[in-house]
């Protein structure tokens, strides 16, 4: 099997990268992946410390709502983001 070289773009091409990374908005953009963390799946898993009487109120507060822990952290992060 032979290695070939990428096809230089053709000016059309050129011309259209130009224009889009021109763009007034184009640094714009948010980032595809975020690297922090260990990928699992879709989402990304950190590390945690927590006081027990904090850990054992959100463990309560999750089992009232009936989600797990995970899910009722994540939920209140991002009512918590939206608010301000």
């Amino acid at each position: 099997m032979a290695i070939h070289r990428k096809a230089k773009p053709t000016s059309v091409e050129s011309a259209a990268d130009a224009f889009v990374t021109g763009a007034p908005d184009a640094g714009k953009t948010k980032p595809l992946s975020y690297d922090k963390g260990l990928p699992k799946g879709h989402k990304r898993q950190i590390s945690l410390t927590i006081a027990p009487d904090l850990l054992r109120r959100v463990d309560e507060r999750a089992e009232a709502m009936g989600t797990g822990r995970a899910a009722f952290i994540s939920m209140a992060i991002f009512k918590t983001l939206e608010e301000s």
